[in-house]
């Protein structure tokens, strides 16, 4: 296990069990609800690198996996997708989505629901652009998450990539594309790894170095095509 990240994470994660109720934060120049149990944007720089590298698709429509604040999937809607669905497996993320959609004007076109990855979706449900900024803290395997925050942080053995990679094809409309934000605290030979079982191949669309606490972070946008 890479100490580093998981050093990173245990202290932006006691910072977050420092939020004990509702507030607000600001981002992307908008003000945004943020409930306690839910990860704060505001707390990583990778925040609004992510925001604003994301190419969305305009008129089209966009799949957000683990929604949170609902921040991006919000800014999806507000850069002209025609309809977005967010997802998150915790009930307060997806209320504080549902929040952020109604601050922002865009209920109408932003569809949230609970549950785990693509579970939630109908049958035959496809986007132009499915994106999750991951929890890439690895964990061992057969780990138990304490609580959401935890989930937020940390991927046991890697098994939500692997749910991630493993599904996303059959929620994609031909042509549609995957983004994932990860940084060099994850594990990429790993994520490699996955991407080849299930038939993709990575390339980085956008890469940034932040100084942190912990030192230099790479942030990097990948996308995943079809190998």
């Amino acid at each position: 296990m890479n100490t580093r990240a998981q050093e990173a994470a245990g202290n932006l994660l006691a910072r977050h069990r420092e939020i004990t109720g509702p507030r607000t934060f600001r981002l992307l120049g908008l003000e945004w609800d943020l409930l306690p149990g839910v990860y704060a944007p505001h707390l990583a720089q990778s925040s609004a690198l992510y925001a604003e590298w994301i190419p969305y698709p305009l008129f089209g429509s966009f799949c957000e996996v683990g929604s949170g604040t609902g921040y991006i999937a919000v800014t999806a809607a507000l850069r002209g997708c025609a309809e977005v669905a967010a997802i998150d497996m915790s009930r307060a993320a997806a209320d504080n989505t549902r929040r952020n959609a109604e601050r922002h004007g865009v209920a109408d076109r932003v569809r949230v629901s609970c549950g785990d990855m693509f579970e939630p979706l109908g049958g035959d449900e496809r986007f132009d652009m499915i994106y999750w900024n991951s929890n890439f803290v690895e964990a061992p395997a057969g780990e138990a998450s304490a609580d959401d925050l935890d989930r937020a942080f940390f991927d046991p053995g890697y098994a939500a990539h692997e749910a991630y990679l493993a599904g996303a094809a059959a929620r994609l409309h031909p042509g549609g594309r995957l983004l994932l934000g990860f940084t060099d605290l994850g594990n990429a030979s790993l994520i490699d790894e996955i991407a080849v079982r299930h038939g993709w191949r990575q390339v980085t669309l956008r890469a940034a170095e932040c100084l942190a606490p912990q030192g230099r972070i790479n942030y990097r946008l990948i996308e995943f095509l079809r190998a």
